[in-house]
């Protein structure tokens, strides 16, 4: 098994291939990016695409998206221009035969399921319609975010921009991930004891699905909300009847939010004006109380989506490989406290661990690292546990000053310490220049697992 990790900035793409003498299976997971590095050409996303088909001979075998974030998710989007390949559509010629999205993505579930339609419950909660709705405030608030630059800190403005962009419908990708799942097989996975039905594809290799757990089993994913529900719910219908833009999600409304006009249409703009001098004091103040609230009802939004993150054990020679994307840990909530026992056991020799959500604290709580516990050693040596990470520095969270408010910066600098000091650690902020990828061999049948050292 080799995994080849390849360099998108601020976002995951994964490719896992299982060698079986002269043929080979590939499992491509997440593909999307908010963020290029600095020195990386601007069409990096569709090299990316075309070495995937290059490398893949044409066929991926199973494609994961963990969930619906742009940085996860954005390379699948298509062109839909007859005749011109965007980098989704070249992911779509590989022809997967497995697509596995979590169990909120699936298209013939119910808008206020608490479920896929695979299992049956008559208790639900509107968690799927929550989720759209909650992307339609996303939209608005990045579009509000131009507006409100005056008087607004820095800081703030750049979280604001980022959350807001990342949190957008993606409608392109998704629809592209949909008509994939029907041209082969679609799999919309909660928690199960059981492994996943991949045997067809995936000879000899056990995959478990270990989240996110859905509403009739936990709630806890939703749980990122609860900190100010009224006021979330009473803005949330604001913003997606009155964008600044007219239909807040850019798509014509729906059936619960039609396109509506912006408000006080006819009233002239003000651009090239600047405020009377008594007023400015006064609407700088109101923008950065305004963004500031805004920013907080994002950061609600950005944790219930990445609560909805699948993640996936794969298990091979006694070899266990744990790709989690940006589960938080109410996601991982419902395994480590329902499922503990037999969960502690799958996870405490876990040999590679993909670190979640680019190296944040709320994706990799302390429970989760110290489970790892008989592979983390501070010695090198053979065996040592793998840690392996996809982030760019600058782009998500920040320092603070304040006590009260405490560093939220990605990656987690007290966190990479750790992942440095106990495990064979590797970033992508670690590649050279231009660096497309870079291959690491993570299991070999009958001989010790070393390290490649292939980069391109």
């Amino acid at each position: 098994m080799t995994l080849r990790s390849y360099q998108v900035g601020f976002g995951d793409c994964f490719l896992l291939t299982f060698h079986y003498g002269a043929r080979r299976r590939h499992v491509l997971i997440d593909f999307g990016s908010t963020g290029r590095p600095k020195d990386s050409p601007p069409d990096l996303m569709r090299r990316v695409a075309e070495d995937i088909r290059r490398y893949c001979e044409g066929k991926i075998h199973v494609l994961v998206a963990t969930h619906r974030h742009q940085d996860h998710i954005s390379g699948f989007t298509t062109s839909g221009n007859p005749g011109e390949e965007a980098p989704g559509d070249i992911i779509r010629s590989c022809r997967p035969d497995v697509v596995i999205m979590p169990w909120t993505e699936d298209p013939d579930a119910d808008t206020d399921a608490g479920h896929a339609t695979n299992v049956r419950e008559l208790s639900l909660l509107p968690f799927t319609r929550t989720l759209n709705q909650m992307q339609t405030v996303a939209a608005s608030i990045a579009e509000q975010e131009k507006h409100l630059r005056f008087g607004l800190d820095r800081r703030v403005s750049g979280q604001l921009a980022f959350l807001g962009e990342d949190n957008l419908k993606n409608v392109s990708a998704v629809n592209n991930l949909i008509e994939m799942g029907k041209a082969g097989r679609a799999m919309f996975v909660r928690y199960e004891d059981e492994p996943l039905d991949l045997g067809r594809e995936l000879p000899g290799v056990t995959v478990r699905a270990l989240g996110p757990p859905d509403l009739t089993q936990s709630k806890a994913i939703t749980s990122m909300r609860s900190k100010d529900t009224d006021q979330f719910w009473m803005l949330q219908a604001a913003s997606a009847r009155f964008s600044l833009r007219g239909a807040a999600d850019g798509e014509g409304g729906d059936a619960d939010h039609p396109k509506s006009a912006p408000i006080f249409a006819e009233a002239a703009p003000l651009a090239g004006h600047q405020a009377p001098p008594h007023t400015r004091w006064f609407i700088s103040r109101m923008n950065s109380i305004r963004g500031t609230q805004l920013l907080q009802l994002v950061r609600i939004l950005d944790g219930v989506l990445n609560n909805t993150s699948v993640i996936l054990l794969f298990e091979v020679g006694g070899k266990k490989f744990l790709f989690p994307g940006d589960a938080q840990i109410e996601n991982w909530n419902y395994a480590l406290v329902e499922k503990k026992e037999a969960v502690e056991k799958l996870l405490a020799d876990v040999d590679v661990y993909k670190v979640g959500h680019h190296g944040s604290r709320n994706a990799n709580p302390k429970s989760i690292w110290n489970g790892f516990v008989k592979k983390r050693s501070r010695r090198p040596r053979d065996g040592v546990l793998k840690t392996f990470m996809s982030t760019m520095a600058g782009k998500h969270g920040g320092h603070s000053a304040d006590p009260k408010d405490p560093h939220t910066e990605v990656p987690r600098e007290s966190l990479v310490a750790e992942l440095k000091k106990e495990s064979d650690h590797f970033s992508t902020q670690m590649l050279p220049p231009r660096t497309l990828f870079q291959d690491f061999e993570l299991y070999r049948a009958r001989a010790a697992s070393r390290k490649r050292a292939s980069k391109g």
